[in-house]
Parts: C-alpha cells; structure tokens; sequence
C-alpha cells in the first residue's frame, strides 16, 4: 500500500511542489502545447486531449504507487510552469 495517496507539497525560497489539480489543466495544456518549451523534452506539441491524459497520469500515479509528478509553482504567481518526477516505467 502507497505511503502517499498524493503528492507531499514541498517549499522553497521560491517554488512550491505540490501535487496537480483540475485547476491546473488550462497551463498544462498551454505547456504541452507550446513548440518552445517541448523543443527541450524531446517531444513535439501536444492537444487538449492528450494533455488531459498526462492530467489524469500525474494525478493517478501517486493514487496508485505512491509516488510520481509534481507540479511545479513559483509562489508569486501560483501557476504551474514545470513538472518534476520520480516515476515508474514498467509494472
């Protein structure tokens, strides 16, 4: 049985890890959808729809193994601007 259901929200000076919410699907869609940013994960932009599985993915992680993604906030402006992850590839 998972230790954590959801992620443990960490603080710094200037960011806040915590876990993804509903709330956040509007900048993770923008995010993933954003040629200049996903140049630089390898991949190639992305649409609504499967930005919503990446959603539902980050969330379901922690429910299911107890650890996964975070999602990555400064504290001036709360918005999710990255993500951060331990994750497991295979079963």
């Amino acid at each position: 049985m998972p230790t954590h259901t959801v992620a443990p929200t960490l603080i710094t000076e200037r960011l806040i890890l915590d876990a993804h919410r509903l709330e956040d699907f509007d900048d993770l869609a923008a995010m993933w959808a954003d040629p200049a940013v996903v140049r630089y994960i390898g991949s190639t932009p992305r649409d609504k729809e499967d930005s919503w599985g990446r959603l539902l993915r980050y969330i379901g992680h922690w429910k299911l193994l107890g650890y996964g993604y975070w999602a990555v906030r400064e504290k001036k402006h709360r918005q999710v601007y990255r993500r951060h992850w331990l994750r497991r590839f295979s079963p």
